[in-house]
């Protein structure tokens, strides 16, 4: 892999990557409880096209017409939060977006509220989904889903560390930057854990036995996830695949699966290794942790310091006429939002 010439600097260059996790983790637990909000309101921004729509809302384009910088807003309806009772769920995701900060992960700009949304601003990334270029390719090189897999390892590796489970990987949750490189998003389903959790949550497709069990589960999770994720960019359709969920389910606790016949015998071995329905031989819930990942002679010609502080070329970089440039996301219908009137849900929402 060459250098790249072109990096983004909004990342300081990390030389020692113990000392910063250990930053990270203080910084974390500093930021974490803290209650930051500002006064500003959604009349400051020009909104300019849907990016994305899930349960309680839509992520929005928006331009702030004093600075002219550009954000992605995930505007979250109250009544919808309420009705769901996803209300601690919901400040669970501000505290933790608030609170991290790393290269391949989205972070907390602003957050606000009216009388009828919560507003999480984030920095705008401008490449689309890895979903969306992943359809495009049919797939990805096994260079290409190399450097997109380290990325996500070292993202995974410093959330756990900060003892965080993400639950959530899929492509659909990765962003490409303007630069080529990665951003994990919607962290909706990420929660501070100490030992184990309950709650049945994920994409049927990149859920891990345990979660279907309902057993209890930790972060391992996550690395079964990455498995799915590892096989799925380099064959062009994941490993357990059916049309009814409960069919997928089956498929996920046999354990078993076909390797694409492009897979060579490196591939073939790590995903072996990461999608084991025993927890206790899965990688990356060993004794020695994500170093049998990174590791793994599949990333043997993977430099983790130079990915980490992003300075290989990627092999695909997105075409942008501006910064504001949105033709890498789908298009989606557009709502207006409601107009504030009294705030039925101040009670709710006074923890934020």
């Amino acid at each position: 892999m060459s250098l790249n010439t072109e990096r983004d600097d909004s990342f300081p260059v990390i030389n020692d990557y113990e000392e910063f996790l250990k930053k990270s983790k203080t910084h974390f637990e500093n930021t974490f409880n803290k209650k930051v909000s500002t006064t500003m309101s959604i009349e400051e921004f020009s909104c300019i096209r849907t990016l994305g729509t899930g349960s309680f809302g839509r992520v929005m384009l928006v331009r702030h017409k004093g600075s002219g910088n550009y954000y992605a807003i995930k505007i979250l309806d109250k009544s919808r939060i309420v009705k769901l009772r996803q209300i601690e769920h919901t400040l669970n995701e501000k505290k933790i977006l608030q609170a991290l900060r790393f290269p391949f992960i989205v972070y907390l700009e602003y957050s606000f509220m009216d009388s009828n949304y919560i507003y999480f601003a984030m920095p705008f990334v401008s490449g689309g989904e890895m979903f969306s270029l992943l359809r495009k390719s049919g797939k990805f090189e096994e260079t290409q889903s190399k450097f997109y897999a380290a990325q996500v390892v070292l993202a995974l590796e410093y959330m756990h560390y900060l003892d965080i489970i993400y639950r959530d990987l899929k492509p659909e949750n990765i962003l490409i930057d303007r630069f080529g490189y990665l951003k994990v998003t919607d962290l909706g389903f990420c929660k501070v854990i100490s030992s184990r959790t309950w709650t049945l949550c994920g994409t049927p497709e990149y859920i891990a036995p345990e979660i279907i069990l309902s057993k209890g589960y930790g972060m391992a999770v996550d690395w079964w996830s990455f498995g799915v994720l590892v096989y799925e960019m380099s064959a062009g359709f994941p490993p357990f695949y059916a049309k009814e969920p409960m069919k997928i389910y089956e498929k996920i606790l046999s354990g078993k699966y076909r390797n694409a016949p492009s897979f060579g015998s490196d591939i073939k071995d790590l995903i072996k290794n990461l999608l084991q329905v025993d927890v206790t031989r899965r990688f990356g819930n060993l004794k020695n942790g994500v170093d049998d990942i990174k590791n793994h002679r599949w990333f043997n010609s993977i430099n983790w310091m130079e990915i980490l502080n992003r300075e290989i070329k990627p092999p695909y970089v997105p075409s942008l006429k501006s910064s504001g440039d949105s033709s890498n996301f789908d298009q989606y219908r557009e709502e207006p939002l409601k107009q504030s009137g009294t705030d039925r849900y101040a009670r709710e929402f006074r923890d934020f």
